[in-house]
């Protein structure tokens, strides 16, 4: 099976792109919904983060407080540096059974923000990232999160810049409203057949 690497700063449309990869029938990995799936109550990745960073980021019921948890991981580069040693694994191995579970799949698309970062990257066949310019990534951050603009852009300030991407990937897709997404995702599509 290939496996497709979905990337790229927040507000730039990996979801859409996603989205229209999962109606080409290639299965779609959200990054998002495994990692939170690997936080909830019985994982084994809990009690690790409680003795990283204390008992009481766990509630009486098992679930974590994701709140405590981030003002303690993301207080420092050394803290965040953990906290990623610490899930990344676990994501990563969850990925990868759910692609395992899936042989007879064609491809398989991990869409994750953090996928460079945590090395999952590597392990894809074809690395595509997904940019589109400031003003509509902004945007849409604001109608999809609900944020006042000033955190928006803190938000986009703390990302890493588009070269960051781009010097890594093997296709870029235009997601900015004038390139249609359909044929952005051709791109992939030809990349695999050659």
């Amino acid at each position: 099976m290939t496996i497709i690497g979905l990337t790229g700063p927040t507000g730039a449309g990996k979801s859409t792109i996603a989205a229209l990869l999962a109606r080409e029938g290639f299965l779609v990995l959200d990054g998002d919904r495994i990692a939170r799936e690997a936080m909830q109550p019985g994982s084994p990745l809990l009690p690790r983060l409680a003795e990283a960073f204390g008992g009481d980021i766990l509630l009486p019921d098992g679930n974590l407080d994701r709140r405590l948890l981030a003002r303690r991981a993301f207080a420092s580069e050394e803290t965040t540096a953990l906290l990623n040693a610490l899930t990344h694994p676990e994501i990563e191995r969850r990925m990868f059974d759910e692609i395992a579970a899936h042989p007879d799949c064609p491809a398989a698309v991990i869409d994750a923000a953090a996928l460079i970062e945590s090395g999952i990257s590597q392990k894809c066949d074809l690395l595509a990232v997904v940019l589109a310019p400031q003003e509509v990534r902004l945007a849409r951050i604001l109608a999809r999160d609900g944020i006042s603009p000033e955190d928006a852009e803190t938000r986009m300030r703390a990302q890493h810049p588009d070269s960051f991407y781009t010097d890594k990937a093997d296709v870029v897709l235009l997601n900015d409203g004038a390139h249609m997404p359909e044929t952005e995702i051709r791109k992939i599509t030809e990349r695999l057949h050659t």
